[in-house]
């Protein structure tokens, strides 16, 4: 990177978003993470002197004021956001979700990337200096029967991806989405099992069967996500803004 960024990682503090926050901070960066585990991200402190973080629900529009106060202690302006952190949310027929899941799901995944970013921009604005970098889902392309709550709050995340770069783009502020597909980690795992206790398959076999439609047939790494990120956050990338950029191996359908 040209210049110390300052760095703010949603979700930072285990698989996918403490990887992308340590890659930060081996960059140079400094680094505020936020998680809604104390011990998570005590442990993920503990291991990265000079990081700093805040234990927050996402979904709490308090306690990411809270997260981008601390943040502005620690180095002051934001000038890169990743917007990591989601839930799967309910794993239900359409009919059958309840308004307390579906409203849990769009609170943390939509609401709580509005959230930060509202808090960001002015500085980024003022600053003339930012990139903002949103997770979405693979499934906003394939689709997915059971999960309705979960791909329609990420396909709003890829409009106020979409708008929020047409919006600030003239502030030489970026913002794009990725969009991930199986990720080899905890949460995928449960995913996995989950479906294989309900189809009376082993895990394996749902494994299996996942991959027979993601052409590189191969599981997406955290680093590989990581370093998309990276990318996104740096000078090399300071003419892409406005993109839905896939790392999956490109996920064709899933079961």
């Amino acid at each position: 990177m040209s210049m110390q960024e300052t760095v703010i990682v949603t979700g930072g503090a285990d698989s996918v978003g403490r990887v992308i926050a340590e890659q930060f901070i081996a960059r140079g960066a400094r680094v505020h993470i936020c998680d809604v585990r104390a011990e998570a991200v005590e442990a993920t402190l503990a291991a990265n002197p000079g990081m700093t973080g805040t234990v927050a629900n996402v979904g709490n529009p308090a306690q990411v004021a809270q997260v981008l106060e601390d943040a502005q202690r620690a180095f002051g302006d934001a000038s890169v956001l990743v917007n990591n952190v989601g839930v799967a949310g309910p794993r239900a027929a359409l009919e059958d979700i309840t308004d307390d899941a579906w409203r849990e799901t769009f609170d943390i995944n939509l609401g709580g990337m509005f959230q930060f970013m509202k808090h960001v921009v002015p500085a980024m604005k003022r600053n003339r200096h930012g990139a903002i970098i949103n997770f979405s889902t693979g499934s906003t392309r394939t689709r997915l029967p059971m999960r309705t709550a979960y791909v329609v709050s990420k396909a709003a995340v890829e409009s106020l991806t979409l708008n929020a770069a047409r919006e600030l783009g003239p502030f030489n502020v970026r913002c794009n989405a990725i969009l991930p597909g199986m990720i080899d980690n905890e949460r995928m795992q449960r995913i996995v099992a989950n479906i294989a206790s309900e189809s009376g398959r082993t895990a394996g076999e749902v494994e299996s069967d996942y991959l027979k439609y993601i052409s590189l047939r191969t599981k997406v790494q955290p680093d590989d996500l990581a370093q998309m990120v990276l990318f996104l956050a740096s000078s090399a990338a300071s003419k892409v803004t406005g993109e839905l950029i896939a790392v999956s191996g490109n996920v064709e359908w899933e079961i």
